[in-house]
């Protein structure tokens, strides 16, 4: 079962630095009943490009609450970091990623497609890694900051964050990601 794991730059260069993704149970996005049902569309492709971007609006989530909502050198010391939306794609035995009574739900927008990993998940199962572009930093970094206002039903916020979800996330192989977290991770 492919899944779709959200995380920020300081995230993925955390994983690269331990050979890990996250340290216990491990939220992730995969193509669940209720994401076909919602989605209504048995092409299986476009069910994982719709996983991957609840991943990514995930990955937006991570960033406005401010967990690793800096990027490379700057993180941490006050400086201007990029902000851009990542999500691991990476392979795991279908019984490994389990829905739950409260994941996945069609009530739940937030968590629509979302699966729980029992346990960490090793980087080296990862097939890829998708990147927001550096032109889609502005608008990704306008979406962190209009994404509170968007969820209260602010209709300007929500555009806001469109503006975001339409970039394309670029797809890199495994091999490149110490050139994605940069030097020093």
């Amino acid at each position: 079962m492919r899944v779709y794991v959200p995380l920020t730059l300081d995230g993925l260069a955390e994983a690269h630095r331990t050979g890990m993704l996250g340290t216990g149970p491990l939220a992730a996005y995969a193509v669940t009943p209720a994401l076909r049902e919602w989605y209504r569309s048995d092409d299986l492709e476009e069910l994982e490009y719709a996983a991957l971007n609840r991943a990514a609006l995930a990955s937006l989530r991570l960033l406005a609450a401010g967990a690793g909502a800096g990027a490379g050198a700057g993180a941490g010391t006050g400086a201007s970091a990029a902000r851009r939306r990542v999500v691991v794609a990476a392979d795991v035995a279908d019984g490994a990623a389990s829905t739950g009574p409260d994941r996945g739900h069609e009530d739940d927008s937030t968590s629509l497609g979302e699966v729980l990993l029992a346990g960490p998940l090793r980087l080296a199962k990862a097939a890829a890694v998708h990147v927001d572009s550096a032109e889609a930093e502005a608008d990704v970094s306008a979406a962190v900051e209009a994404l509170a206002a968007a969820d209260g039903g602010d209709h300007d916020a929500r555009s806001v964050v469109e503006g975001a979800e339409e970039h394309e996330l670029l797809w890199y192989a495994t091999q490149e990601i110490p050139n994605l977290v940069g030097p020093g991770h």
